[in-house]
């Protein structure tokens, strides 16, 4: 079976086909996934009655391989699960955590100043202990209907018979070569013999990782997380040049946490995303709040050949709403397990209202930056003044299966192939840049500081929204860092406000606000509006983007059965397919 499937493979191209115009449409089950090697092991998964989390499994194996920029696992994800026959909706945590030597110094120079993005990303000490294996077999313990060793075939097909360079790999490789090639295993692993970048189409094998994954089949997460391939992540961890102090010992102790999802009311839906360490699930929420008191259905979406004013309108409300979440996010959101966190003050439906009257579609928050807000039990930490760092590294899967079972996975190892580090032929992460790099401001402490066991805070914003019979009607998700949280809040707007199926929805130009400014999407629709929003006070800033959107929605077709529209973000290499 697995030899089957690896010439199924083998056949894919290597540049993917041309991007989805259309939803894609089934009955049964469908993936939306960033690649269409990926999508294509997990749809086999599904065609043999497998579940979700088996379907994710096997589309994150291959993703390991074809797509190591992005996710591995070598890093960390979030999931949302909705068990259909439990009636269960789960929040899988398999973020990474601090080692016990990252202590909140870490990103600090001798002089005290915080080191720059790549100074500190690259090389062992922005590693934090990978925990995306780990948190599927947990899942998979519990929901998986195929064995674990089929669900990794064929990634270990592809690795070992080799597979095609896409060409936003080929490009990611050639932007980062420099900083791969001063890591001899990623060197060894990415660049051609004469130190180059391999082109498009360019036949890439990986015995190395073909080796870690068969083990893996064979042996479960503790292949990972125990034994020669945790001894190679930490030896290559501690002995870079720029070196962390991760030990076997605290990779064999890592455990994946089940945590309760947050949900709130949007419209007549309930929309449910990721609590802390993440804070995308708080973000997301607190701006469909604050767009909860606009007429957003009655503005519609930025594209050709709508109105002008109302899309002016819908972006200065998308842009603001996003800044004023980001206020609070910045000031309170870390990992609640070590630092207390508002999570229902955040929410409470009387602070958010007081904070919603602040969005006026006539004019900007108050510059130069919308100020947090107090929530009720609140903690008086300062926010972290640290920029948005750049983001390469993250993808997002969403699925549904035969079984009513659904999966929101956004997995990352954080920027361009993480910590351009390799080991047992994986990428490692740079997920510890995700934190402050400044441990306190005015002397006192950040919320979201360096500390031993500590989760990074994340953006990753997997969301499931339930209809009025309380079962999924939307699975959404994105990549993008920060930016994830606008990019996931504006597709559900366009979904569930202005009716677009999710290919319209996640193909739309992309307008979304952080902190100081709002951001419109170069070369589209967006970019017009720019000149207009700055006569209003509003701080635009126009840029590319390279979000990774990945949407299902489920509903009933003329005949009452069940239908299923799945959309690919056409920036990136993915694809949504199904039976």
């Amino acid at each position: 079976m697995a030899r089957l499937l690896f010439l199924l493979l083998l056949l894919l191209p290597a540049a993917p086909a041309p991007a989805q115009t259309a939803p894609a449409i089934a009955g049964r089950h469908m993936l939306a996934v960033p690649d269409a090697r990926a999508a294509e092991a997990g749809l086999a998964v599904l065609r043999e009655g497998g579940s979700a989390v088996d379907a994710a499994i096997a589309a994150q194996a291959v993703l390991t391989l074809v797509e190591p920029h992005a996710s591995g696992i070598g890093g960390g994800a979030l999931m949302l699960h909705w068990d259909a026959a439990a009636r269960r909706l789960s929040a899988w945590d398999g973020r990474e955590v601090a080692p016990a030597a990252a202590t909140p110094d870490l990103f600090l120079r001798p002089d005290g100043t915080p080191m720059g993005f790549h100074e500190a990303a690259v090389g062992g000490r922005a590693v934090g202990v990978p925990g995306a294996l780990r948190m599927l077999e947990a899942a998979h313990r519990e929901h998986g209907r195929l064995p674990w060793a089929r669900l990794f075939a064929p990634a270990v097909a592809l690795a070992e018979e080799g597979f095609a360079v896409s060409p936003r790999l080929a490009d990611t490789i050639a932007r980062e070569a420099e900083r791969l090639g001063r890591d001899p295993a990623a060197r060894a692993a990415f660049l051609l013999p004469d130190g180059s970048p391999p082109p498009a189409g360019h036949r890439l094998r990986s015995p190395a990782l073909a080796a870690t994954l068969r083990a893996v089949a064979e042996g479960g997460a503790d292949a990972l997380h125990r034994g020669p391939v945790a001894a190679a992540i930490a030896q290559a961890v501690r002995t870079n040049p720029n070196p962390g102090g991760m030990t076997p010992d605290e990779l064999a102790g890592y455990a994946p946490v089940r945590r309760e999802a947050l949900c709130a009311p949007y419209r007549v839906f309930v929309v449910c995303g990721f609590p802390p360490p993440s804070s995308g699930g708080v973000a997301t929420l607190q701006i469909l709040s604050f767009l909860s008191h606009q007429d957003m259905p009655a503005l519609g979406p930025l594209r050709p050949g709508h109105g002008a004013a109302q899309a002016l309108d819908a972006a200065l409300l998308l842009g603001e709403a996003g800044r004023l979440a980001f206020a609070d996010r910045n000031r309170f959101l870390a990992d609640a397990d070590v630092v207390p966190v508002p999570v229902r003050g955040l929410l409470d439906p009387v602070y958010l209202l007081a904070r919603a009257q602040m969005l006026d579609r006539d004019r900007a928050l108050a510059p130069p930056l919308p100020r947090p807000g107090n929530p009720p039990r609140g903690p008086a930490a300062p926010p972290a003044s640290q920029p948005p760092q750049p983001e390469n590294g993250t993808s997002h899967l969403s699925i549904v299966d035969g079984h009513g079972n659904a999966v929101a996975l956004t997995t990352t190892v954080e920027d361009a192939f993480g910590a351009r580090i390799v080991a047992a032929g994986m990428v490692l992460n740079n997920q510890l840049t995700d934190f402050s790099f400044l441990p306190e401001i005015g002397g006192r402490p950040v919320a979201n500081a360096v500390a031993p066991g500590k989760r990074p805070r994340s953006s990753m914003s997997p969301t499931i929204v339930f209809g009025a019979d309380a079962s999924p009607v939307a699975v959404v998700g994105s990549a993008g860092g920060s930016r994830i949280i606008g990019h996931v809040a504006q597709t559900l707007v366009a979904m569930l406000d202005w009716g677009l199926d999710p290919q319209e929805a996640v193909a739309l130009p992309r307008v979304g606000g952080r902190d100081g400014v709002v951001e419109l999407e170069a070369g589209t629709p967006a970019a017009a509006l720019a000149d207009s929003l700055r006569e209003r006070g509003v701080p635009v800033e126009v840029r590319t983007n390279a979000s990774g959107l990945h949407a299902i929605r489920i509903g009933r077709g003329p005949d009452g059965g069940r239908r299923l529209l799945g959309g690919a973000d056409p920036r990136r290499e993915g694809v949504a397919v199904g039976d």
